[in-house]
């Protein structure tokens, strides 16, 4: 299986295991000449206005593999989490408490992702944040996150990424 990347646009031979957004959809949706205007980001950190996201890994395992396809989302958190993280961002922060913040991409393959709340654990300096949602929460995507997903699925979600999210 090969894919071609989105960041680099070489084809690679080996199985697609992640996508990422380039920025939350709220900021993706300010024309590109305001954007630079409105907003501040970074790869890992993004402010607008009053706003503030953090991006974080959202794993999915895999049932008849190892591994697991990572979704690179944002989550909006309030200030004070987006301050506590800014300290800690280079360094060791697995010992940090949980977050709690909000999706905001809308993950292709599930419906309704956006705004769905979820908590944020802290991870070392060379890991991203990752994202988990609680064990009562029904979506979709939170009830692959727990079960897991089958290669049938996997590859459900690889052709459902045939068209470029940002």
């Amino acid at each position: 299986m090969t894919f071609r990347c989105g960041i680099c646009g070489k084809d690679h031979e080996e199985p697609l295991t992640d996508q990422a957004f380039t920025l939350p959809d709220d900021v993706w949706a300010i024309p590109e000449e305001e954007r630079k205007a409105k907003a501040k980001w970074t790869e890992d950190l993004c402010q607008f206005g009053n706003r503030y996201f953090i991006r974080c890994l959202l794993p999915i395992p895999f049932t008849e593999r190892e591994g697991e396809f990572g979704w690179g989302v944002w989550l909006e958190v309030e200030w004070p989490i987006f301050e506590r993280y800014l300290k800690v961002f280079a360094q060791d922060a697995t010992d940090e408490s949980p977050a709690i913040g909000a999706l905001a991409n809308e993950i292709p393959i599930y419906d309704s992702s956006i705004d769905l709340p979820a908590t944020m654990r802290f991870g070392t300096a060379s890991q991203r944040p990752t994202v988990w949602f609680s064990e009562e929460a029904q979506h979709a995507c939170a009830r692959e996150q727990r079960t897991g997903i089958d290669d049938r699925r996997y590859h459900e979600i690889v052709d459902g990424l045939s068209v470029k999210k940002h």
